[in-house]
């Protein structure tokens, strides 16, 4: 099913809204930074863009099978290559638009201590009787939090005591109601949920790179037209719209 789009159309200039909405598919740890995004460019240029948050997965199956979209944001490069595979690229628009890094998570106020990621004790202890809040295996970030595990000699700890989620945001409610007292998520998610606090970064090595290939999609039918869709995914790669996203915790990566 696909899931509600949210459209922005607060603080509108006079005359928006004549115009059909730039259709944007996005990973759901993208909300706060697109939606900024998403308003500064209604603002500017009277276009709205009306956003879909979900798990990339979810969102590319949805692209596949005919759903309305001019844009995709995935939070890794595995399913823009899926989509890229199956010609629904505009070819020579995909890029790099920002990069993120792994943490483990707990409730806020769990402790003022940081928790050693190379002790298996230490995770056990912390864990207790609940389980590791993760997204799917499917979704980029469950994917990048067992190559992570892996790595670092943690996954057959955790592997029979995981809570996973359709995308990374269900991990992090887990942990900001309380349910789960671990669970691992980007960083971004992290600083956007005052509800939980980060207990350790994952190192960089222990997981190929987090990046957020975007490109415009061949099958648009969701009602924008080919230079509006452009232009927002321009204003994204823009050092204006690039200070956006590091000013919402994400990395710039090189160009």
């Amino acid at each position: 099913m696909l899931l509600a789009a949210s459209v922005l159309t607060a603080c509108a200039p006079k005359g928006a809204g004549k115009t059909p909405p730039i259709d944007l598919f996005a990973a759901a740890s993208l909300r706060e930074v697109l939606d900024a995004l998403a308003a500064d460019h209604l603002q500017q240029t009277g276009r709205t863009v009306r956003t879909t948050y979900a798990g990339s997965a979810q969102l590319a199956r949805q692209i596949e099978q005919g759903a309305p979209a001019d844009l995709f944001i995935s939070a890794d490069e595995a399913w823009m290559d899926w989509l890229q595979t199956r010609g629904l690229l505009e070819t020579g628009t995909r890029r790099r638009v920002a990069g993120n890094a792994l943490v483990l998570i707990a409730p806020i106020g769990t402790s003022d201590e940081s928790m050693d990621l190379t002790s298996t004790s230490a995770l056990e202890r912390r864990l207790g009787d609940g389980r590791l809040a993760v997204a799917d295996a499917g979704v980029p970030a469950g994917r990048y939090g067992r190559q992570a595990l892996t790595h670092l000699g943690l996954w057959p700890t955790v592997e029979s005591r995981l809570a996973p989620g359709d995308s990374v945001r269900a991990a992090l409610a887990l942990v900001a109601r309380g349910e789960a007292p671990l669970g691992i998520v980007y960083a971004t998610d992290a600083r956007a949920e005052p509800r939980v606090q980060v207990m350790a970064t994952f190192p960089a090595t222990s997981h190929v790179p987090i990046v957020y290939p975007a490109a415009r999609l061949r099958r648009a039918r969701g009602g924008g037209d080919a230079r509006a869709a452009q232009a927002f995914l321009d204003r994204m790669s823009s050092a204006q719209g690039q200070a956006v996203f590091q000013r919402f915790g994400f990395i710039r990566l090189p160009s």
